[in-house]
């Protein structure tokens, strides 16, 4: 569902780490609306969620921040894959199944 409402968007997502109770994305956008993408990704996810669980995923608001140069995008993105090392959930990034980089993919 993140990569499909990315798409549709014209979002580039560039690292994703799910974490038990939220969500670390960064992306990147060539003059699409972020905004946009992020309603259409809690919207289908929500419902989804909904109708699995009868519960709320999602809050109603959320924390963006604008990077403003690619080295601060690598630096970012690492420091979000940490995330789940510094919550005890692994040992390192690379062994929790929910985190994902564009910058760490295999050839």
């Amino acid at each position: 569902m993140l990569l499909e409402a990315a798409s549709s968007c014209e979002i580039q997502v560039d690292v994703y780490c799910f974490m038990p109770d939220h969500l670390h994305l960064l992306v990147t956008s060539e003059g699409s609306d972020v905004r946009n993408f992020v309603r259409a990704y809690k919207q289908a996810s929500g419902f989804w969620f909904r109708r699995a669980t009868a519960g709320q995923l999602w809050q109603k608001s959320y924390c963006d921040h604008v990077v403003r140069s690619d080295e601060d995008m690598e630096r970012i993105g690492e420091y979000i894959l940490d995330n789940p090392v510094r919550a005890g959930l692994c040992d390192r990034w690379e062994e929790h199944p929910f985190s994902w980089s564009r910058w760490h993919v295999e050839p």
